[in-house]
């Protein structure tokens, strides 16, 4: 029964959104005619010319995030905002965490369902647990896939970004141009972060603090040793072009450990799928035969 009222609700919801998208232009004429009409005769009202999202889905997003925070009181704005930073997405830290209450909300329903019509009272308790688990921790993990993989990306890049400061400067550029530099000649998330950076000195803040902040935002060992080394080198007045070389180097031979690191890993990661599903397979080739005609015997 729950599984069919559900059908339904999905059915209606689907109903909704078809006959909204397909109305959609027509509504939009006739409000545009209406406003022509009564231009300059009547004042058109704030609420009725926002759209559907901000008038409902935002509103609504926002008390999903509420909620969720009370249920997980660890847990805040600011620091939702700094990994969303960390991974490189634009989103909301509020449309983050209503999309982890949908997530949880969806697991709940669909745990309640299945698991009902599978094996009664306790195996509706027992999905609506799992699944509403696995929709509020999904997001999360996610992200934070999504943020280690872009801190790789920009430490495998740092080095040869680096190499062209480092250049740039010994060729008689100043550091700010040197970081455009590497906006109009690189590309990836690195690139990205000096765009940001410079965008943030180009309005007023300075040099230490926007590189501060581009290290906080990447949490990367090697960005963070970068960025000491040049506010430092500000500070005492030592020449760029030398810090920046030395900090290359630095990075490039970090670069190559990671990757002998992981090359000396690799067989050790290789072991296991090999002891789960090479060797059973050999094992059933080769003492399958003799096992049956051990059987054999032993019936005969």
């Amino acid at each position: 029964m729950i599984v069919l009222l559900l059908a339904f609700a999905c059915i209606v919801g689907a109903v909704y959104l078809v006959g909204d998208v397909a109305t959609a232009p027509s509504r939009q004429r006739r409000d545009s005619v209406a406003r022509a009409a009564s231009y300059s005769r009547a004042v058109v009202k704030a609420d009725e010319v926002r759209p559907f999202r901000e008038r409902v889905v935002g509103p609504w997003s926002e008390h999903l995030a509420a909620t969720v925070l009370r249920f997980s009181p660890r847990t805040t704005v600011d620091a939702v905002s700094r990994k969303l930073l960390s991974a490189g997405l634009s989103t909301a830290p509020n449309t983050f965490l209503a999309l982890k209450g949908v997530g949880a909300t969806a697991g709940l329903v669909l745990g309640i369902a299945f698991g009902a019509g599978l094996a009664g009272g306790a195996g509706a308790i027992f999905g609506a647990t799992m699944l509403a688990a696995v929709g509020w921790i999904a997001p999360e993990y996610a992200l934070t896939l999504r943020a280690r993989r872009r801190r790789d990306e920009i430490r495998a890049s740092l080095p040869d970004a680096l190499d062209l400061l480092a250049v740039s400067v010994e060729a008689g550029l100043g550091f700010d141009a040197a970081i455009t530099k590497i906006t109009e000649h690189m590309h990836g998330p690195l690139s990205d972060e000096f765009a940001l950076t410079l965008g943030e000195m180009r309005i007023g803040e300075s040099r230490a603090d926007a590189l501060r902040k581009m290290e906080q935002r990447v949490g990367a060992q090697e960005l963070s040793s970068f960025v000491r080394a040049i506010i430092q080198a500000d500070q005492l007045g030592i020449s760029l072009g030398r810090i920046l070389r030395v900090q290359a180097a630095d990075s490039r031979n970090k670069r190559q450990s990671a990757a002998e690191e992981r090359a000396m890993k690799a067989p050790i990661k290789m072991l296991f799928p090999t002891v789960l599903f090479i060797f059973p397979a050999m094992f059933i080739v080769v003492l399958g035969p003799a096992l049956m005609s051990v059987l054999s015997l032993f019936k005969g």
